[in-house]
């Protein structure tokens, strides 16, 4: 483990040197991020944004979707793919909330422990470990790394978790071997490496900032 966690020390700084420390966009409310994140499942991030625009275009409030006719959802939502099933789960999710907490307001997750707040949104159907720790990272600040599919091909490759670990296992693994104050930074970074350079087919390994950090590199891409 300890190597593994000097391993991503080196990843994280020498990202930090190619990329910068990176900028996302505005924090969203945590409930406006929890229906975001359940869009953007087997999505991009524009089919993702557009639906979540429709919605918030045709519905006033998040209570006016949570009890609109789910034909209507699951028309408002289709740009996202997926949306007769996205769209009922959509508002099972919103009326769970509701009938709990007797409103959509989920700041009070924000005093909460990271632990106890991951618990409590790993309850719902459709809310599983990347959905979560996208909400406590970048909703409520909290300290947790999502692992979406570039993330989990990214990180194998470099040898920074098990070969054969799935995502949903490698979220703890990895906030065990980066450090929290890394878990921003190098969650981005490792995204934005995975789209442009580490991609899933040719990888650009010549151009890789960790081209001599990685195994996947070494043994299998020719250096220039």
């Amino acid at each position: 483990m300890e190597d593994s966690r000097k391993l991503a020390q080196a990843v994280h700084q020498k990202l930090l040197e190619f990329y910068g420390a990176p900028i996302w966009r505005n924090p969203l409310p945590a409930i406006d991020e929890l229906v975001s994140t359940i869009l953007s499942q087997n999505t991009n991030d524009h089919n993702r944004d557009r639906a979540f625009q429709a919605l918030r275009q045709r519905f006033p409030t998040w209570e006016a979707v949570r009890d609109a006719p789910t034909a209507e959802i699951i028309e408002t939502i289709r740009p996202a793919g997926l949306a007769n099933r996205k769209g009922p789960r959509l508002q099972q999710v919103l009326q769970q909330i509701s009938a709990e907490r007797g409103s959509l307001d989920l700041s009070f997750l924000q005093a909460m422990s990271t632990e106890d707040a991951r618990h409590w949104l790993l309850k719902f159907n459709g809310v599983g470990p990347k959905t979560a720790a996208i909400v406590l990272q970048f909703a409520l600040g909290k300290p947790a790394f999502p692992v979406d599919t570039h993330v989990h091909r990214v990180t194998g490759r470099l040898g920074l978790r098990p070969e054969g670990m799935s995502a949903e296992q490698a979220h703890i693994y990895l906030e065990e071997i980066f450090h929290p104050s890394a878990y921003y930074d190098a969650h981005l970074n490792l995204i934005r490496l995975g789209r442009e350079i580490c991609v899933a087919r040719h990888p650009k390994c010549p151009a890789c900032p960790l081209y001599e950090l990685c195994a996947y590199g070494q043994a299998n891409c020719l250096k220039n």
